[in-house]
């Protein structure tokens, strides 16, 4: 049996002064005419971002708090896979795998992960605490190293479900937004038996907008949602999707080119009131960029990207997702899909909860309420 070896994180002191020395060199590119934000990243916006990731924002106080978490390396599916595994405080605590996202981390998890673990401690009830497992997803970050195999949705699923097993948890909850809502989905189909129930934050359904029947009028508003987000916000999908070599060697020689594509979706998918940081707390939002940056990581995760468009789905046509569902409905998620599509995959929706405040990254912008609302879908699933 695979044994979990205890892992910390400590990024060589040379390699912050190269960080800095490279921001401190950055050539920013003028902005279109027209608004700000209006066709990408704003170059002052940047400007300030960059000078505080160079002179303001502090890497070690990062690390620190993903060191007091349990971190570990698990060798599994041919590379050494990075996962918290952060025990539970309560009478009979439920396993719990997370799953982030593009172009997420574990890092958007460490505020989410403590209410999970021990809500008595946020005022909650010690009934609903959860043994958290985190990993970060294979070529993202900590599970990642040069030249190693690359992994699609459905690999990622079946290594996750390979995980929880080395880990002692045969049956578990599972939860995720982004990728993690696709891997997800593909542990509720391909793996059934294993599952307590699963809960998305974001909606993962077809994209066809031949599909709709628009008699309805959240399915009218969600066609003319879906016909403006193909038109205008897929590009670095196309990219990612197909030529992702040319667009990682650019990113991975410029910490400046990467805060630009990584903050632009932090801008166009946060909950926020003008002020990107507004949305989430930027220190946070940092240690995610700089994460991508000291493990070179940024190429490898976009290979999900490519096997979307070339691999199979995670649930293949006209089968369903049968285990128990639920959804959290962040206001501003990239996409809004009525329940009466959700319903032709997933067939038992238990719990669909339209939020009040936050965006795609849910984690991030709003730990307590997501905590809460797993806690919630989980409750009748304890019994």
């Amino acid at each position: 049996m695979t044994t979990p070896v205890p892992f910390t994180l400590r990024i060589p002191d040379d390699q912050l002064a190269d960080l800095r020395e490279r921001l401190g060199r950055t050539r920013l590119s003028d902005n279109s005419p027209g608004a700000p934000w209006a066709h990408g990243t704003d170059a002052g916006w940047l400007g300030e971002t960059l000078a505080h990731w160079r002179d303001g924002f502090d890497w070690r106080k990062a690390e620190a708090d993903l060191n007091r978490l349990p971190n570990y390396r698990v060798a599994l599916g041919g590379i050494d896979l990075h996962v918290i595994h952060a025990p539970g405080r309560g009478p009979a605590p439920m396993p719990l795998l997370l799953s982030h996202g593009w172009p997420g981390s574990v890092f958007e998890f460490l505020d989410t992960i403590p209410r999970l673990t021990d809500p008595a401690a946020f005022g909650g009830d010690p009934a609903d605490s959860f043994t958290v497992v985190a990993p970060s997803l294979p070529g993202y970050g900590l599970s990642y190293r040069p030249g190693q195999e690359r992994f699609g949705i459905n690999a990622i699923a079946d290594l996750f479900a390979e995980l929880m097993t080395v880990l002692g948890h045969d049956r578990f909850l599972a939860q995720g937004g982004d990728w993690g809502s696709a891997i997800t989905t593909r542990l509720g189909f391909a793996h059934p038996d294993r599952l307590h129930g699963i809960h998305l934050n974001m909606m993962p359904v077809g994209r066809d907008p031949k599909a709709l029947d628009e008699r309805t009028e959240d399915e009218k508003a969600y066609a003319a949602e879906l016909a403006a987000f193909l038109k205008d916000e897929t590009g670095y999908q196309q990219i990612q999707g197909t030529k992702p070599d040319t667009l990682a060697m650019a990113l991975a020689d410029s910490p400046a080119g990467l805060a630009a594509w990584i903050g632009e979706k932090f801008h166009t998918w946060s909950d926020h009131d003008g002020d990107v940081w507004s949305a989430s707390p930027r220190e946070r939002g940092l240690a995610e960029i700089a994460l991508y940056w000291f493990t070179g990581a940024i190429g490898s995760s976009f290979w999900p990207y490519w096997t979307r468009i070339h691999g199979e789905r995670p649930v293949p046509a006209g089968r369903t997702v049968d285990v128990p569902t639920g959804y959290a409905e962040f206001p501003r998620e990239i996409l809004h899909p009525p329940r009466s599509l959700a319903e032709a995959t997933f067939t038992d929706i238990r719990r669909w909860t339209r939020m009040e405040k936050g965006g795609h990254f849910a984690a991030l912008e709003q730990p307590d309420a997501l905590a809460r609302e797993i806690a919630a879908f989980a409750r009748p699933l304890r019994a």
